[in-house]
């Protein structure tokens, strides 16, 4: 089973995204679940509210399951072996943008001083390894992911970037995934394919 769960900001869906995947794993599907945060390492000293985020996100894991830091998250998924949850697509698409390499590990500028197509261009290469690494990964996967193309047009370059590179993985991983959920204030709707 491959879901991706998508919503707002606090709709709930990592919540969901936990218990389903727990779930999935306690059904005899596998061992202990891989998490992979493929977000910004957290530094009380930079950025206090985001590090307190993360470690609520890490109290209410189960002491047997595996986090996995990493933006490298083809590489992730090709190594595990049992149910993965991946927490979440908006934080990695941003660390992708941030670094501005290739996915093999060609360095280049960063992504955001890209021109829109080879920004674009340069997620959906890393978006074309993560989605073949998800079709073969034996899972159970979950994938949570932010839907940002709900709201106004962002005044900036910047975040009309980010919510086309979002879009454009969204887009692209729900089609390798047998179920897309969409979390509204913490209501569960079920997308048709």
């Amino acid at each position: 089973m491959r879901s991706l769960i998508t919503g707002g900001v606090r709709s709930g869906k990592s919540r969901l995204a936990e218990s389903r995947i727990a779930q999935m794993a306690d059904g005899g599907r596998g061992g202990p679940v891989t998490y992979l945060a493929p977000g910004p390492v957290p530094d009380p000293a930079v950025d206090l509210e985001w590090a307190d985020r993360i470690e609520r996100h890490r109290r209410r894991r189960p002491a047997d399951w595996v986090t996995v830091e990493t933006t490298d998250v083809a590489a992730a998924l090709t190594r595990a072996d049992g149910p993965v949850l991946l927490d979440d697509l908006g934080t990695w698409v941003t660390a992708v943008l941030d670094a501005g390499d290739s996915p093999d590990g060609t360095a280049g500028p960063s992504g955001w001083e890209l021109p829109g197509d080879a920004a674009v261009d340069l997620v959906q290469a890393h978006v074309d390894a993560l989605v073949a690494a998800w079709r073969t990964a034996p899972g159970p996967l979950v994938a949570v992911t932010n839907e940002v193309g709900l709201g106004v047009v962002p005044e900036h370059r910047s975040g009309r970037l980010f919510r086309d590179a979002l879009g454009l993985a969204n887009q692209h991983l729900a089609a390798a995934c047998d179920e897309v959920l969409l979390v509204v204030a913490g209501r569960v709707l079920v997308l048709p394919a």
